[in-house]
C-alpha cells in the first residue's frame, strides 16, 4: 500500500519559481545574460541552482575553461542564495492547501521533501508553514548526487525511506516535466499538480495522474485508489 509521500518543494508547496527566476537574473545581469520566463519554464525549472547557472553561463559564452567555469558556477550559486532569501522572506507564499497536505500525509506515513532547492530555503518554508516536524527527511541540492531530471534525488528519497524502516510504497508529487522524468526513472508513481505546466505537458512527461491544485490531491488519488 502507498503511504509514504515524496514532495517536490518549489512549485508544489511554495509559489517560489518567480522568485528564483528574479534571483537568477540578479546574478546573471553582470554577465550580460537574462533568462526569460518562457525559457525558464522550458529549460531550467526542474534544475538545481548549479544546473541553471552552468547552462546559462555556457549559453552566454562566459568561459571556455571547464575549471574556471565551475568556479564561476559556484560563485553564482553563493551569490544567489542571499538574493533569493531576501525576496522569499518578503513575499513568502504557499499554494492553498500546502500545510494541510503535508500534515495529512504525515499522518498516513513518512513525508520527505525531494527538491533541487537549498536546504535552508526548504527549512525556512517548512518552519513558516509550521510543518517542519511532520517532514521525516529532506533531499536538497546539497545532498543529492545529481539534479532532476536524473533519478538520483528520488532514489535517494527511497534510501531514506528504507533507513526509516518504511516497508510500504511511495508516491511523488511534482509540478515539472523534469521532476516527473526523475520520479518515473526511479520507478515511482507520480501525481502532478498543474501549477507550472499545462495538464497535457505533464501527462506527456509521464505523470500517472494530473490534478489542478493541491485541494484535489486526496489520499485516494495519491494512493492510486481513485
Amino acid at each position: 500500500m502507498v503511504t509514504a509521500t515524496l514532495l517536490d518543494f518549489d512549485g508544489v508547496l511554495v509559489d517560489s519559481e518567480p522568485v528564483h527566476l528574479a534571483a537568477f537574473n540578479d546574478v546573471l545581469a553582470p554577465h550580460g545574460i537574462a533568462i526569460s520566463e518562457k525559457e525558464y519554464v522550458e529549460k531550467y525549472l526542474s534544475l538545481d541552482d548549479a544546473g541553471v547557472f552552468r547552462s546559462a553561463l555556457w549559453r552566454g559564452g562566459a568561459t571556455l575553461r571547464k575549471k574556471a567555469h565551475e568556479e564561476e558556477v559556484r560563485a553564482c550559486v553563493a551569490a544567489k542564495a542571499p538574493r533569493f532569501m531576501a525576496r522569499f522572506e518578503e513575499g513568502f507564499r504557499t499554494f492553498a492547501g500546502a500545510r494541510e497536505l503535508v500534515a495529512r500525509r504525515a499522518a498516513r506515513g513518512p513525508v520527505g521533501i525531494v527538491s533541487g532547492a537549498l536546504e535552508h530555503e526548504i527549512v525556512f518554508a517548512l518552519e513558516k508553514m509550521r510543518v517542519r516536524e511532520a517532514v521525516a527527511f529532506i533531499v536538497s541540492a546539497e545532498t543529492s548526487r545529481a539534479s532532476k531530471p536524473d533519478p538520483a534525488p528520488f532514489l535517494q528519497g527511497l534510501e531514506e525511506l528504507q533507513r526509516l524502516g518504511h516497508r510500504g510504497g511511495a508516491v511523488v508529487v511534482e509540478d515539472s516535466t523534469g521532476g516527473i522524468a526523475s520520479a518515473k526513472s526511479a520507478g515511482l508513481r507520480c501525481v502532478a499538480v498543474a501549477h507550472s505546466y499545462p495538464r497535457e505537458a505533464l501527462l506527456a512527461a509521464g505523470a500517472d495522474v494530473v490534478v489542478a491544485d493541491l485541494a484535489s490531491l486526496t489520499d485516494a488519488v495519491l494512493e492510486g485508489v481513485a
